[in-house]
């Protein structure tokens, strides 16, 4: 039978597993970016030489091989579709570059070329490394798991071959292979992927564990209860894929646009290009005329009338820590109207913090006594609640004395002896016994440090109790004014969705301003609370950071992670990324999204004014080809220029101050 004893804590941290390895798709291993490089790079090469006066056959092979090297795939792509007898707007930009190129405007075409390559290559990018963390999140379940036969005897194997019913060992540092019941032994485990809770949770004969926790100090005995593919870890990646999937309804409302679009050009070019020749108009002047419409009624002002305010808003929120990871999401991001936040490194730092030190009368110490005593026991342990005990003794610049003779029980504390007396720290409910007026005291503090929320930490000397430590995960600094602008923003308070328990959840609630808290949810629960609300018609903004967060933040209209304490999946998975953690970001994000739309919408009219005097002056009268190209060209820096305003620094102060 194998041992349950406590191993010492060096064995502990050797036997921790190595990082799980990340999967991520190289920017260049994509033939798409390849092709968008190539074509950028032999466009910015043509450029300068055509624009020195060289003559057409230096520069025009570099652009003819732009248009190859760029055009070629949105053409196959297009003609593909074609067969299946639809239209899409990249072979319209394809058809228009050549055509500008028959006629001259060889320049025009290549930047078309390049600008619908690129987008292409970025699109492609997004969809392949959300696709790695997806595949990557199943890494955090191990491969193989020790399986206990009916003779007590020992056999590894892979994890995918447990059924229903087995039962399995976890050793000490161990990630645990399966979901199941705890039947023997005790530990603690650090379940922060699937709950969000930021400390481990004690689990004893009874109690549920889930696959790809990572067990403390303890030995388990583990009944599987559920196969691997019906795990919760599996389980989030499947709502991962299905919450992603939910957002195809808007990408189908585009593509049908793009197809009334490009239909409509066709069906246009060729009306200007037939119906005078069946008036006995010369072709080559039919030709023109129609060049020229396809010229003057092509989409590159709309395109950049929508670009450049996004891209500037992107590029002035990176500056300041906010990573959007693309224009539609920026776009998306002023819309919100209703904002839902995780708790756990979220609204809080994700790391306990010794928050109180309770020294009970008649014990004869202070509070630094007490704290450097508990931090002297403490001092061999891996623990977060000891780490905590002992930063906090280290950050009062308290000298931690020695120890010795350290044992470690989990699930109960850790018992050493420091300056010749018995030092015990651990659980209250399990290390108090007695029935003294020490002992009544302490269960007294304990239970108003736990009914606020805190995590109480008992004290003993030589078996009699001499204080109480509280721990918490500490508020991040500026959690409540951001609460308070977002309440502003979108006329609603936010709503707290966490992992954790109801009484920590209430008090941290209660100090940042929110009423409607929900907590001890898994993540299924949290995306049924955002698709409640977004079947009630609202715009949901999730800010979370775990893995446990990620189902939500695909399902939410838009989905921010926070990037220091981030799981990688929840930074794929999220729309946007807060890279320096500060919290106080996200109302100033919203606030230019809003501006951003602002300056789409006055340069979408700008651009539609333009293309329309300048369609009905080709159709009515005589646009010469000059003329219509200046408008076209200018009508397009026009709209650039005004886009980039939001580069300027003044941009996001004006946005912050917008949020107070």
């Amino acid at each position: 039978m194998p041992s349950l004893l406590v191993p010492h804590p060096e064995q502990v941290t050797a036997a921790a597993p190595a990082g799980v390895p990340r999967r991520r798709t190289r920017v260049f291993a994509l033939t798409e970016t390849r092709w968008a490089v190539t074509a950028l790079a032999l466009f910015l090469m043509a450029l300068p030489i055509q624009l020195a006066g060289a003559s057409a056959w230096v520069w025009g092979p570099l652009y003819g091989l732009a248009y190859a090297t760029g055009g070629w795939e949105p053409a196959w792509e297009g003609l593909r579709a074609l067969r299946e007898k639809t239209l899409d707007v990249d072979l319209l930009m394809i058809v228009a570059a050549i055509g500008a190129a028959s006629i001259g405007q060889v320049m025009d075409g290549a930047l078309l070329i390049v600008i619908f390559a690129t987008s292409g290559a970025l699109e492609a990018l997004a969809t392949a490394r959300t696709q790695d963390a997806v595949r990557g999140l199943l890494d955090l379940a191990p491969a193989t798991a020790t399986l206990l036969l009916d003779d007590g005897s020992e056999t590894t194997v892979a994890t995918e071959d447990l059924v229903v019913g087995n039962t399995i060992l976890v050793r000490p540092g161990e990630r645990i292979g399966a979901d199941g019941q705890v039947t023997d032994g005790a530990s603690e485990v650090d379940q922060a992927t699937i709950t969000g809770e930021p400390l481990p949770v004690a689990k004893e004969t009874g109690d549920e564990v889930f696959a790809g926790t990572l067990n403390g100090t303890g030995a388990l005995r583990v009944r599987v209860e559920r196969d691997a593919s019906d795990s919760v870890i599996a389980r989030i990646v499947t709502m991962v894929e299905e919450a992603s999937e939910t957002k195809a309804p808007t990408q189908l409302f585009i593509e049908k646009v793009e197809q009334r679009y490009s239909l409509g050009m066709v069906v246009a070019t060729l009306a200007v290009f037939l119906i005078p020749l069946a008036f006995g108009a010369d072709l080559t002047g039919s030709l023109l005329r129609a060049m020229t419409f396809m010229i003057v009624a092509s989409p590159c002002a709309v395109v950049l009338a929508t670009m450049p305010p996004l891209l500037s808003a992107m590029a002035n929120a990176g500056r300041h820590g906010v990573l959007i990871k693309s224009a539609v999401v920026m776009e998306r991001l002023g819309q919100v109207d209703l904002v839902a936040l995780d708790k756990t490194g979220t609204l809080t730092e994700g790391t306990p913090r010794v928050t109180e030190i309770q020294p009970l009368p008649g014990s004869g110490l202070d509070e630094d006594a007490l704290l450097a005593m508990a931090a002297g026991a403490e001092h061999p342990s891996e623990h977060p609640l000891a780490r905590a005990v002992v930063d906090a003794a280290r950050t009062r610049g308290l000298s931690v004395p020695g120890m010795r003779d350290f044992t470690s029980a989990p699930g109960i504390g850790v018992t050493a002896t420091v300056d010749g007396h018995t030092i015990a720290v651990g659980t209250p409910a399990r290390l108090l016994s007695g029935t003294g007026a020490a002992c009544a005291k302490a269960a007294a503090l304990a239970e108003t440090l736990e009914s606020d929320g805190r995590t109480a930490v008992l004290v003993q000397r030589d078996g009699t109790p001499v204080g109480v430590l509280g721990i918490a995960d500490r508020l991040r600094p500026d959690a409540t004014a951001t609460v308070a602008a977002l309440t502003a923003l979108t006329g609603r308070a936010p709503i707290l969705l966490t992992g954790d328990n109801a009484r920590a959840a209430a008090r941290v609630a209660e100090e940042v301003g929110i009423s409607d808290v929900r907590a001890s949810l898994l993540p299924r629960d949290k995306v049924t609370a955002v698709r409640e609300e977004a079947s009630s018609g609202r715009k949901v903004l999730v800010i979370g950071d775990g893995v446990n967060d990620a189902p939500a933040l695909a399902a939410a209209h838009t989905g921010i992670a926070m990037g220091r304490v981030g799981s990688d999946l929840a930074l794929e998975t999220a729309d946007a990324v807060i890279v320096r953690d500060e919290l106080a970001t996200v109302p100033a994000a919203v606030n230019l999204s809003r501006a951003a739309r602002r300056l789409v919408a006055q340069n979408l009219v700008i651009a539609g004014v333009f293309i329309s005097v300048l369609v009905i002056w080709d159709l009515a009268g005589h646009l010469p080809l000059p003329l219509g190209v200046l408008g076209h060209e200018g009508s397009t820096v026009i709209v650039g220029l005004n886009g980039l305003r939001l580069l300027r620094e003044g941009a996001w102060n004006r946005a912050t101050l917008a949020r107070r």
